[in-house]
């Protein structure tokens, strides 16, 4: 089991598995909030949170809600808005930095081509 939380332990997440790779993507969002994307299925995240700690943000084609700690504003996870919601992105980077370091990481072009760099 892997655990991360954001900075002040108000949104703690688990997983089961570390990801197969992590995706980096330069979206305009993406590449302010610098996430490190591991994807998984919502029923294989387990995900606790004190009352009122989530905050949710959308934009654009509200397709993704992104979530982030209303106290540190760590970026945490997305939830997809519109079905089939069968996917959710972690942020790998609220994890211990081994996990990361033990990981491919992908690039990813949200910004233009929505094809990936490498």
């Amino acid at each position: 089991m892997l655990t991360g939380s954001c900075h002040c332990g108000a949104i703690r997440i688990e997983v089961a598995r570390k990801p197969r790779r992590l995706t980096s993507c330069n979206c305009s969002i993406c590449r302010r909030h610098a996430g490190l994307w591991g994807y998984y299925e919502p029923a294989k995240v387990k995900i606790t949170a004190r009352k009122g700690a989530i905050d949710r943000y959308i934009w654009g084609d509200k397709c993704l809600r992104l979530c982030r700690c209303a106290t540190c504003g760590c970026t945490t996870h997305w939830e997809l808005v519109k079905h089939p919601r069968n996917r959710m992105g972690i942020n790998f980077r609220n994890f211990d930095p081994s996990v990361i370091a033990t990981t491919r990481i992908r690039r990813f072009d949200g910004a233009d081509t929505w094809k990936f760099l490498d």
